[in-house]
């Protein structure tokens, strides 16, 4: 029986998988945001939470990044020129390379309407702005997968 176990042990052992090469590592944080001054506020609070960030001015931009660089999930901005997120949002959902990337939409109009529109364009989840630092990571950390901080 002993021996059994020590069989089945290295079996076990030896069929372990070396885990992926991106575990535990820092999240790709997409900030879209057509206000300077809002993409810089959220670039100082996030990088001091260890997230990697690039930013984009607005819609068509913002498609770019996401197509190209894969970003682990998208701070999107619903009131912008050209694009709104709205639009943004259901472009990004239609995509097949972008689809599966969590999405949380960013707006100063907190309302039920907002809300209901933000979630029909596929967006993972809504923060009201002002963002506040501590809710907003806990709701990132929470839509990023296993593995990615």
């Amino acid at each position: 029986m002993v021996t059994d176990l020590l069989a089945c042990k290295g079996m076990l052992l030896s069929s372990a998988r070396a885990p992926p090469e991106d575990i535990d590592r820092p999240a790709l944080i997409l900030i879209v945001d057509d206000e300077r001054d809002n993409r810089e506020l959220l670039t100082i609070v996030l990088t001091y939470e260890g997230f990697v960030l690039v930013t984009a001015r607005g819609g068509e931009e913002a498609l770019d990044i996401a197509a190209t660089q894969t970003p682990d999930l998208i701070l999107l901005d619903i009131m912008m020129p050209g694009m709104n997120g709205y639009q943004v949002a259901v472009a990004l959902k239609s995509d097949p390379v972008t689809k599966n990337i969590p999405l949380i939409m960013l707006s100063a109009i907190d309302d039920g309407n907002s809300r209901r529109l933000a979630a029909s364009a596929g967006a993972s989840d809504f923060v009201a702005k002002p963002v506040e630092r501590v809710e907003l990571c806990a709701r990132m950390r929470r839509l990023l997968p296993v593995g990615i901080r």
